[in-house]
């Protein structure tokens, strides 16, 4: 039963709801590939509109990053893209009208931020304000709609958009549709935010994650690297994908060699490349992240490293296995202790518990500078205190270095007064080192140093990979990126400051 374009035929009670579950049929059971995508853009055009840059309410007719999607789109889809090539667009529409052609469907999105969330679901307000009248009288009326939640009655279906910051979100529902909007933007723990929702989803559900990158580091990254495994579908959308993007032409005798690559590799025109040449005027260090070229260079290129990328990434090629690991390889040796050394036994404490963060605890030769071992686990309090006396004491009785900060003072109390150890680092009088907002630039301008002056002193993949997702944040913070650890950093950083202080000190 096509619709009628003109009169927008009047689709009422039983008339319409056959209507929408016949049109839909092909959303909803396989199709071939082709004739599912015509048939696809033939319901969008019917059925939804969206606002274009001028503020009018349009037809969805796909672009080109939409419609390569959709000819590729699997069950599981993981989306990485430039900004603004309207996948979420075209997500939000598909999902809409999955929502509103089958009984009993429920669909979710999930956006970064509240404000996105917003922004997203005034979308969806807009597909149903503008849809035929009898539709939204009919079969599509609705029960409940708020800023969050639009529920259908007569098809028992619903439409909800949340935000990340909500870790409950999908928890206790039943998810046919699940659209999660840049991940790698998501705050707190992004992973156990998607893992909840997933639950939530059957085994025939359909999902997409998409984001533009953020560092190699964090949920999505994790996720697109894990892709091939997990069987999810993998997209990638240059900015070049999007036809408006466009600049001023360049001469091709200017062109850099990169420029000529790029040309000769993806057909980039002259206005193409003067509109590059405009994001690295305007993005600068972010031009690669915003705006991605390369699925590979875009994630090393995002966001602020604080430490040498590329002194990391030369580090990580050489790494070699340790030559021993220990309880579950929590516990990693790549130097066992030689007799006659000193060492120094350095401890990022951490409450314990499997919900916990981690306690970071790193071995280093005095003399060499050498990361010799290195342990992180969840454990804490008493049991950390007697795991860090056990290596000391197999490390020859080596000074042992714990941050006194937060849960660093029971460890301390424990090694001290239960443990008896007796080679506990002091500083000013007191056991233990405390970092300060002054101390803490000092220690990682250090360890940044000795990255890339000395990058074979440190042996542990772990290490280099939190260095690798250390970040300066945009309100000028420097911390883990988003879903990422820095324990094993703050211990290296710490044991590095301290062997510092004991080279310069007189000997006695």
């Amino acid at each position: 039963m096509p619709i009628d374009h003109g009169g927008r035929k009047q689709l009422r009670g039983v008339a319409g709801l056959r209507y929408l579950l016949e049109s839909g049929q092909g959303l909803h059971e396989p199709v071939d590939a082709e004739e599912g995508v015509e048939a696809l853009i033939e319901l969008m055009e019917a059925l939804v509109r969206v606002r274009d840059r001028r503020g009018q309410n349009v037809k969805l007719i796909p672009n080109r990053a939409q419609l390569e999607f959709e000819r590729r789109r699997g069950q599981k889809n993981i989306v990485l893209k430039a900004r603004q090539m309207g996948i979420s667009t075209w997500v939000s529409g598909r999902f809409f009208l999955k929502t509103i052609t089958k009984p009993g469907t429920l669909t979710v999105q999930v956006a970064h931020t509240q404000e996105a969330a917003e922004s997203l679901f005034r979308m969806v307000h807009r597909f149903v304000d503008c849809l035929p009248a009898a539709l939204r009288k009919g079969a599509l009326r609705r029960s409940k709609s708020s800023v969050r939640q639009i529920v259908f009655p007569e098809l028992d279906s619903e439409y909800r958009v949340e935000s990340a910051a909500d870790m409950n979100a999908g928890r206790g529902l039943t998810i046919s549709n699940l659209h999660c909007s840049e991940v790698a933007r998501w705050p707190r723990d992004a992973a156990e935010t998607l893992q909840g929702l997933r639950a939530a989803m059957p085994p025939t559900g359909e999902l997409v994650l998409e984001s533009t990158p953020m560092g190699a580091g964090g949920c999505f990254w994790r996720e697109w690297q894990d892709a091939p495994r997990t069987g999810m579908v993998r997209h990638f959308f240059p900015w070049w994908t999007e036809a408006a993007y466009l600049g001023t032409a360049v001469c091709e005798t200017t062109f850099s060699s990169d420029e000529w690559a790029l040309m000769r590799q993806h057909g980039l025109t002259c206005e193409q490349v003067g509109y590059r040449r405009q994001l690295f005027t305007d993005y600068r260090g972010l031009a690669k992240q915003e705006y991605a070229e390369d699925a590979s260079e875009c994630f090393l290129s995002s966001g602020e490293c604080v430490f040498d990328r590329e002194a990391i990434e030369r580090r990580m090629a050489e790494l070699r296995a340790p030559v021993e690991a220990r309880m579950g390889a929590q516990l990693q040796i790549w130097y066992p202790p030689v007799q006659g050394r000193g060492y120094l036994v350095a401890v990022d404490p951490a409450g314990g518990g499997t919900e916990g963060d981690y306690s970071a605890v790193q071995v280093v030769d005095i003399q060499m500078g050498m990361q010799c071992a290195e342990m992180q686990s969840k454990m804490g309090g008493y049991e950390l205190a007697l795991e860090v006396q056990r290596i000391a004491k197999e490390y020859g009785w080596a000074t042992v270095v714990v941050e006194r900060n937060n849960h660093g003072s029971g460890v301390l109390a424990y090694l001290a007064g239960v443990c008896r150890y007796p080679h506990i680092f002091e500083r000013d009088g007191q056991q233990g080192f405390l970092t300060t907002t002054v101390s803490r630039p000092v220690m990682i301008g250090g360890l940044g140093a000795a990255l890339v002056e000395a990058p074979e002193k440190f042996s542990s993949e772990r290490l280099l990979k939190e260095c690798r997702t250390f970040v300066r944040h945009r309100n000028g913070k420097i911390a883990a990126q988003n879903g990422e650890h820095d324990d094993l950093l703050m211990a290296m950083a710490i044991a590095l400051d301290v062997r510092g202080e004991i080279l310069q000190s007189p000997r006695k």
